[in-house]
């Protein structure tokens, strides 16, 4: 199968400050991947740059074995973004949202399909919010707003999610769901490259733990290895109950 996200020497400077020196990165098919590391470490900006959001100034990246420049097939990248930039002041309500992340499926000026309609309804009841189509996100709780930008890269059907800190800010009851919901996905197939302080609820689904500082990588291997590394945050936690793949509905998440 085609390696989902390949990325080599990724080098980027902000502000004429280097943040990233000479990174490589991998993301199997099917695999989930921890992106660990203090603030400032470069962790969020590695991923940004990985699905062309940042600029490199030195380095490639490869998406599904195309050149990033090249990639148009925007339909199977799932990016779920920071919660405090992705919502702060959007006037919308969740099913405006969500159905935002169908855009790419369309043709130019092209009007939403039936397709569209089932897909942005089944990614909303996924992940817990079938009875809020109609709020305004701005109503919402931090938690339900992270639920509505995952559901967003949801319903784009992407076989890669990229995810940038998606507990930052969530309660540990949500942040088990979201630990469920993700191993369904990767269960069904999908590559996840997650950024986190710490991996609480997620640490069981771990396949690989990448631990970024100072712009480099310090670390890659096994989630065990790292405990008690004081630049990874990583914590021991009890397995997460053993629940269906792919339970719905607004019970699972609080």
């Amino acid at each position: 199968m085609t390696t989902p996200l390949k990325a080599r020497g990724v080098t980027v400077s902000l502000d004429g400050r280097p943040v990233l020196r000479g990174v490589d990165l991998d993301v199997a098919a099917g695999e989930f991947v921890a992106l660990l590391g203090a603030n400032g470490s470069g962790k969020s900006t590695l991923v940004r740059a990985a699905i062309g959001l940042v600029p490199m100034s030195a380095g490639s990246v490869e998406l599904f074995g195309t050149p990033l420049a090249h990639f148009k097939d925007r339909t199977r990248l799932g990016y779920v973004p920071q919660r405090s930039r992705a919502v702060a002041g959007v006037p919308a309500t969740v099913q405006e949202v969500v159905m935002s992340g169908r855009l790419s499926h369309r043709r130019f000026f092209g009007r939403r399909s039936r397709a569209d309609t089932v897909a942005v309804a089944a990614a909303i009841e996924r992940v817990g919010l079938a009875g809020r189509t109609r709020s305004s996100l701005s109503d919402l709780s931090g938690g339900q707003q992270q639920r509505v930008l995952i559901a967003r890269a949801l319903a784009s059907e992407a076989e890669l999610l990229v995810m940038d800190e998606p507990t930052a800010g969530v309660d540990h009851d949500n942040q088990e769901s979201l630990a469920e919901l993700l191993g369904g996905l990767v269960h069904d197939g999908a590559s996840v490259l997650l950024v986190a302080h710490e991996l609480g609820p997620l640490r069981p689904l771990i396949d690989r733990a990448v631990v970024v500082r100072d712009g480099s990588i310090a670390y890659h291997g096994p989630v065990d290895d790292l405990i008690g590394e004081d630049h990874a945050h990583v914590h021991t936690h009890d397995a997460i109950p053993s629940l269906p793949v792919g339970l719905t509905g607004e019970g699972v998440w609080r």
